[in-house]
């Protein structure tokens, strides 16, 4: 299966192959006209808290630590990791953010997660494996 996830502030035209618009932000962003901003969903409680948004404050230095807190956050709502994951099973998805930074937002990592989910649920259960039901002394039973 294919996943396309895509990025894309809010403030900018909407694409024709944007797929499903959802807005991950807590707030609305400012000055975007919701007949304007095509919204297909919006997720308000799949953004960071408003405490880890305000701690972060977009400051460069805290990124990394942002990062881990925020897929704390994340790990804490695997419900809206699921449902999230459902619209990306069906098309397209376009991730909409209002962050200026575009490469050091929330969307960025919720993005990074959702893709590490994918992989995960992609990856064979190696326990299952029959090769991992042969024990050492069953090997030469044959």
């Amino acid at each position: 299966m294919t996943v396309r996830i895509a990025l894309r502030r809010i403030y900018a035209a909407p694409e024709a192959d944007d797929g499903l618009r959802v807005l991950v932000d807590r707030l609305w962003p400012r000055g975007v006209r919701k007949a304007d901003a095509k919204v297909g969903l919006w997720l308000r409680e799949i953004a960071p808290s408003h405490e880890l948004r305000r701690w972060f404050g977009h400051d460069p230095g805290r990124w990394m630590a942002f990062r881990d807190r925020y897929r704390d956050e994340l790990a804490r709502q695997p419900q809206r990791l699921r449902e999230l994951m459902d619209h990306c099973r069906r098309g397209p998805v376009t991730l909409l953010y209002a962050a200026r930074d575009e490469t050091r937002n929330h969307a960025v990592v919720l993005r990074e997660v959702l893709l590490g989910e994918f992989i995960e649920e992609a990856r064979p259960n190696e326990a299952s494996s029959p090769v991992c039901y042969l024990g050492a002394g069953d090997a030469h039973d044959s």
